[in-house]
């Protein structure tokens, strides 16, 4: 089997520069055959839509609030208004397109039409968090990773049970996001819940790309959350390997591609991704590194090789244009 060629979108951005040129709304029921033409043209296997979720006004506002969020704006668009400002495409409050970019049923159409160009779709799972406007945090709070009293990097939800203290999404090397709340993973209902999710969106597109798929390894999860306390019986199996498994047994071709960092990619691979981010290549290829690309490329194996994601873009990184 050929290796994919992805091409990623950031949906909002596109859709809205295609309305631009054209003169008139353009959501994904009706993209212009053009589009189609060009991925097929350069070769493209796959379109990764970033971003075709819909987001929420407390995820916006905390967009909005961040002081180095707003020097980030004006770096790239200096006469940038609030109006520019939507909530980040990793703060889901539903996994449904919204209205605004064509809804479900032109995402339906926007994938038949890439199969009719031979091109296949995959769609953003963002499995360790969900955004503060997501249902669930005040209908199941019992979720997400909570405490008895505030602590840093929690926020308190008035829901139906009562007063929570529930924490944001977190990488532990990082700041928290305050746009979003963190899954508990040491939860079985949460694992089940977030499987029942992930067969939803399979019925959508060819594959999903995982955001931060590593956060979710139990030796992982248990570093970061230790200080919380556990809902229940620690999980003895790895959520990937059920969630996988799951999927494939309705989907036997869908493709799994995680984000991926901290030389955890073999175990990943192990449990199931088709393909991991190859972060290393990117980072010597912006460094102008010749020598280190060809020492990296010709030290992996053929496995680790073929089961890459060789990337020269991702949203969260500079240009390489730049």
């Amino acid at each position: 089997m050929p290796h994919p060629l992805l091409f990623e979108i950031n949906t909002r951005c596109w859709l809205r520069n295609l309305a631009q040129t054209s003169g008139r709304s353009v959501t994904l029921a009706d993209v212009p055959d053009s589009e189609f033409l060009c991925w097929q043209r350069l070769g493209f296997t796959h379109v990764w839509l970033m971003g075709a979720w819909t987001g929420g006004p407390r995820a916006r506002a905390q967009a909005l609030a961040n002081q180095d969020l707003r020097r980030a704006y004006a770096e790239a668009l200096p006469d940038w208004t609030e109006q520019d400002v939507a909530a980040s495409p990793y703060a889901v409050a539903a996994y449904q397109v919204p209205q605004a970019l064509g809804g479900n049923d032109g995402l339906v159409r926007f994938r038949r039409r890439l199969q009719s160009f031979g091109l296949k779709l995959l769609l953003d799972f963002v499995p360790n968090h969900l955004g503060l406007d997501h249902p669930w945090v005040k209908e199941r709070p019992e979720l997400f990773v909570q405490s008895l009293k505030p602590q840093p990097e929690t926020f308190a939800e008035d829901t139906p049970s009562g007063r929570k203290h529930l924490a944001h999404g977190k990488d532990p090397n990082w700041a928290a996001w305050s746009d979003t709340v963190q899954l508990d993973y040491r939860s079985a209902a949460t694992r089940q819940a977030m499987i029942d999710l992930l067969r939803d969106i399979a019925g959508w597109c060819d594959g999903v790309r995982c955001d931060m798929a590593m956060l979710l390894l139990n030796e992982v999860f248990e570093r970061t959350w230790k200080g919380f306390p556990v809902q229940g019986s620690p999980p003895a199996t790895e959520f990937w390997t059920e969630a996988i498994s799951t999927i494939r047994r309705s989907y036997p071709e869908f493709l799994f591609l995680a984000e991926v960092y901290w030389g955890l990619e073999p175990r990943l691979q192990a449990l199931g991704f088709n393909y991991t981010y190859d972060k290393t290549l990117y980072d010597l290829l912006v460094s102008r590194a010749p020598g280190g690309v060809q020492r990296h490329v010709l030290g992996l194996g053929q496995d680790a090789l073929e089961a890459g994601a060789h990337f020269l873009e991702n949203h969260d990184e500079p240009h390489i244009a730049s």
